[in-house]
């Protein structure tokens, strides 16, 4: 492990655009389960009745029961050394962008400020009636939150059958047509479209340093470097092994 810590580290070192990509397991460590995992949320709350569009649209109220207990679990996770560990290599100029398809806010919390969300922020609630804006905390005692002209809010996330937004989508794949350098960490990256961005970032001659507890289909196909294990502890290893050979 110590002989791969000092590849991924040379690799960053030496790159002049780091993108991270992330998901669901780099906060499992922060106490979010991934939704998909036995015990996740669609074991117990079925998506095609409680995470479509078309379900919020036609009875909010019950989508409300779930994303109230999604609301509960985010709400309070707290950064884990993965989140910070990326915020100090930002701060270090050795991470340039993070691509997450996570709606938590712990990279932010972490102290990342280049964060480009594909599937929206949990932080915050839009009326789908008259567009006003609220901060999630201010409507919390509430269920569900409804806006000041008395519409049911939705949480800034993307429900199934909305689109990614256009300008995470553009700006990522921009990002990745010109990286030296790509870290994948805590996705299998099987998800579309942001499963492209991996093959996009090789196509240009990125490096690609994959961070997963188990082997994924990214492994033996264009991963360069893999660290096994969990992203909190090698992530705090290599912050440590770039800040040594800087």
């Amino acid at each position: 492990m110590e002989k791969l810590l000092e590849q991924a580290a040379d690799i960053i070192i030496n790159s002049k655009l780091t993108l991270a990509l992330t998901g669901a397991g780099i906060s499992v460590e922060s106490g979010i389960p991934d939704f998909r995992s036995a015990g996740g949320l669609w074991d117990r709350f079925d998506p095609a009745e409680y995470a479509t569009i078309t379900a919020f649209r036609a009875n909010p109220e019950k989508v409300w029961e779930m994303l109230r207990e999604m609301d509960d679990v985010v709400n309070q996770a707290r950064p884990n050394p993965a989140h910070i560990g990326m915020g100090e290599l930002e701060k270090m100029g050795r991470l340039h962008y993070i691509i997450t398809q996570n709606i938590d806010n712990l990279h932010q919390a972490g102290g990342s400020a280049n964060v480009i969300e594909y599937h929206g922020n949990a932080s915050t609630l839009s009326c789908l009636w008259c567009g006003k804006k609220y901060k999630t905390e201010e409507k919390r005692n509430e269920l569900p939150p409804r806006c000041e002209c008395q519409k049911i809010l939705k949480p800034d996330v993307v429900f199934f059958g909305e689109a990614i937004p256009g300008d995470a989508m553009n700006r990522s794949f921009e990002l990745a047509s010109s990286a030296n350098a790509l870290m994948v960490v805590g996705t299998s990256a099987v998800v579309s479209p942001v499963n492209t961005i991996p093959g996009i970032a090789k196509q240009n001659r990125a490096k690609i340093i994959e961070i997963n507890k188990e082997h994924t289909h990214l492994t033996d196909s264009v991963t360069d470097v893999f660290l096994q294990g969990s992203a909190g502890n090698i992530i705090s290893a290599l912050v440590e092994a770039v800040k040594k050979n800087n």
